[in-house]
């Protein structure tokens, strides 16, 4: 199954919310991604820019794009990212394949 990696930065209000009552977000996180058909990997809170680091396996980019169009559409984060992960082997199986890919810079046609 394809791993992804999300990454949030919160709502000053969802923070004011989890301030005030404080709860384990890496439950909801989970009940989340397993209702896309996934299952959560890892779930860090991070100081900085980015507030949590999440890495999931989801059956497809749908179901992907299903759970960051519905964390986005809660209102709950300021940002979200979704990078698609690959393994190692993936990774060099890109290499090979960009090794028989042939392209041509601006200007050089």
């Amino acid at each position: 199954m394809p791993h992804y990696l999300f990454q949030a930065s919160y709502t000053s209000e969802s923070w004011a919310a989890l301030v005030k009552k404080p709860e384990n977000r890496r439950l909801a996180i989970a009940r989340l991604v397993e209702s896309a058909g996934g299952k959560l990997e890892s779930f860090y809170f991070a100081f900085g820019a980015t507030d949590a680091f999440v890495t999931v396996e989801l059956p497809d980019n749908v179901a992907a794009g299903g759970v960051a169009a519905a964390v986005a559409a809660s209102g709950g984060v300021s940002s979200l990212t979704t990078t698609v992960l690959m393994t190692s082997e993936e990774g060099e199986q890109v290499m090979r394949k960009a090794g028989q890919i042939a392209y041509t810079l601006p200007g050089e046609q």
